[in-house]
């Protein structure tokens, strides 16, 4: 709802591009020239490969609920990704244990080494446009190749016992996938994986779901969200 009047601009203007900041500006958000949102593992992918073409090899940083387009990106332009959990804290323990020269968060934060691996929306925005006007051509055009899964976005169920919920869907899960517990339960499979993670705040889990077409991620998104909801 934050972007509606971002959104409402762009279209009214014509632009090109629209960015979005927090209030302090450490994250940052953008819609492309239709007004639509465009995802930030998207922009962690082009962040990482303009990143990598000026340090070849280095270490890049991602969480866990990142598109799986982002390690990928990662390798293919010739870093090594590193996975990490959900936080500021974390990110920059593990950015300054190896030297990392870039990290991205799926809730909008760009991490940068030279930043003091602090994390901040104008860089990474600067960034972003020096990669648009670099390739030419519109902003729903440079992240197309990076667009390739389908993600359900963060979705938040109320819950009485989260480690108990958390338990009843790796018990559900147990034998579809390889299953880690970095934060909370993640289940990967060859075309899906999901994340269901407490919140450090409240009664409530957190559900992140990706697949390579919409109707697998559903069934993945409706079938965790029942266990956790029953």
């Amino acid at each position: 709802e934050n972007l509606v009047d971002l959104t409402a601009l762009v279209r009214a203007e014509a632009c090109d591009i629209g960015l979005a900041f927090d209030g302090d500006a450490d994250r940052m958000f953008c819609v492309d020239g239709a007004g639509r949102p465009v995802s930030p593992s998207l922009v962690t992918a082009v962040a990482a490969e303009r990143m990598l073409a000026r340090d070849p090899g280095a270490p890049v940083l991602y969480n866990l609920i990142c598109s799986r387009i982002v390690p990928e990106t990662i390798r293919r332009a010739g870093g090594r990704p590193v996975r990490t959990r959900v936080g500021h804290s974390y990110i920059k323990s593990v950015m300054a244990q190896t030297g990392a020269i870039f990290g991205g968060e799926h809730s909008g934060h760009y991490y940068f080494r030279d930043n003091f691996r602090a994390d901040s929306g104008l860089i990474a925005a600067l960034i972003l446009l020096e990669a648009l006007s670099a390739r030419g051509g519109s902003l729903a055009e440079m992240v197309a190749p990076y667009d390739v899964y389908v993600q359900s976005g963060e979705i938040n169920s109320r819950v009485a016992d989260a480690d108990a919920a958390v338990i009843t869907v790796a018990d559900a899960f147990a034998d579809r996938g390889d299953a880690d517990y970095a934060d909370g339960l993640t289940v990967s499979s060859g075309v899906w994986w999901f994340n269901v993670r407490p919140s450090n705040t409240e009664p409530m889990l957190r559900l992140n779901v990706e697949a390579t077409d919409a109707e697998t991620m559903a069934a993945i998104r409706d079938e965790v969200l029942a266990l956790v909801r029953s």
